[in-house]
């Protein structure tokens, strides 16, 4: 079998835009909870900075799942119903 053209690495670079923004929004509103427990209220560039750090994980686990679903897919609807 050849190599895989789209490997995690580059799924990861091309979602990393989308990863990093959608990690941002959720500290955002997750910060704009933290005072009824008593928590500061998480500055938009506080949660900025989080979603460009925690943006990077998030979206390395999102592209190895995307992966996945591509290898199941070049595999065949066989491959498919085994789970």
């Amino acid at each position: 079998m050849k190599s895989a053209p789209w490997g995690v690495g580059r799924i990861t670079l091309l979602l990393y835009p989308f990863g990093a923004g959608a990690v941002a929004i959720n500290l955002f509103m997750a910060g704009l909870i933290g005072p009824w427990f008593g928590l500061p209220v998480l500055s938009p560039e506080r949660a900025l900075w989080g979603g460009a750090v925690l943006g990077v994980p998030v979206t390395w686990l999102f592209a190895r799942h995307i992966r996945t679903l591509m290898d199941k897919a070049d595999a065949g609807p066989e491959s498919a119903r085994t789970e």
